[in-house]
């Protein structure tokens, strides 16, 4: 038997993503003919039917619908060992893919991508931003050297999902200068609920971690009054600034415009139990990669620049929440 070759799997998979075998020959560059006779040396190698000819049209068989699983796997396989063996010739050559919610990745994690860069600087760093469940998605399904979270990870996640805190942010409560906060500075965890919110969507990071507060405090988010949900951070501090409403949102976000004085942080204080105390809104950054997959070199040496921040003290707190 001769075997199926990694030519014949890439053939296959891109007449099982097309369903068509010209577009596959066009998409690869390669003659019909050639599509053609790849996919029946498969099927006659193996007796089996990878697709059903019906008319003008393909539809995938069960055979089929088996080797694309597999296939994908392999050239996965094949691609990270080949990128692990450029790597080899000292860390000169290469790419690193990075996933980020969007925090991270516009404020935090752009100084330890120059410190990694001015080491090596023929590595080609490829960074994905996104909200948080999307970036732990993508790291499950391997799109993603490393993920960088402020969200959990989804308990469905946590077995294929490896996870460790590398750095900490804060969430403030934040206002503009029209409302009536701007001036007060300090309000009481009761007040919280006599305002309008302007809200990140569900699946944000930042939005999980205030929900979480709130719940810690005693407060249902249902009893805030939410007048606007942005998808970004930027948008929501936009709102802010222009509006009447507050907002919970990171500090790296909002400290130059505290400095300029167009938005201030409030101080929430915990009067429950009777001793004043500062409630705050803690969240961890989470580093993420995946517990099976092979971990390139670039991948670990990125990671020790953000463990070794995490070691510095690089924007830690204690949690209260």
């Amino acid at each position: 038997m001769a075997g199926m070759t990694l030519e014949q799997l890439k053939i296959f998979l891109a007449v099982a993503q097309n369903l068509h075998f010209t577009r596959a020959a066009e998409e690869l560059y390669i003659t019909q003919p050639a599509v053609s006779a790849a996919i029946h040396n498969l099927e006659q190698e193996y007796g089996v039917k990878l697709f059903h000819r019906i008319g003008r049209h393909i539809e995938i068989a069960e055979a089929g619908k088996l080797l694309q699983v597999e296939a994908q796997k392999i050239l996965d396989q094949v691609s990270l060992t080949e990128r692990g063996l450029r790597e080899l010739n000292n860390l000169q050559r290469g790419e690193l893919k990075l996933g980020s919610s969007l925090t991270i990745g516009n404020y935090w994690l752009p100084s330890k991508i120059s410190e990694f860069k001015s080491q090596y600087p023929g590595i080609q760093i490829d960074c994905t931003l996104a909200n948080a469940e999307t970036i732990c998605v993508g790291t499950a399904m391997g799109q993603f050297d490393l993920g960088l979270v402020e969200g959990d990870v989804k308990p469905a996640l946590q077995n294929t999902l490896e996870y460790e805190i590398v750095a900490s942010d804060r969430l403030q409560i934040v206002v503009g200068q029209k409302h009536p906060w701007f001036e007060w500075g300090e309000i009481d965890l009761s007040q919280l609920t006599q305002t309008p919110w302007v809200m990140r969507v569900r699946e944000s990071g930042t939005q999980q971690r205030f929900e979480e507060a709130l719940q810690n405090w005693g407060i249902n988010l249902s009893e805030l009054n939410v007048i606007l949900v942005f998808a970004s951070g930027e948008m929501a501090k936009a709102a802010i600034e222009n509006g009447v409403g507050a907002t919970g949102i990171s500090e790296l976000m909002v400290k130059k415009e505290i400095q300029l004085g167009t938005l201030r942080a409030i101080r929430v204080i915990d009067n429950r139990e009777g001793n004043g105390a500062i409630a705050e809104i803690v969240r961890p950054f989470f580093k993420i990669k995946h517990r099976q997959r092979f971990q390139t070199a670039l991948s670990k040496v990125f990671e020790q620049i953000l463990i070794s921040s995490m070691l510095d003290g690089s924007h830690q707190h204690v949690s209260v929440i």
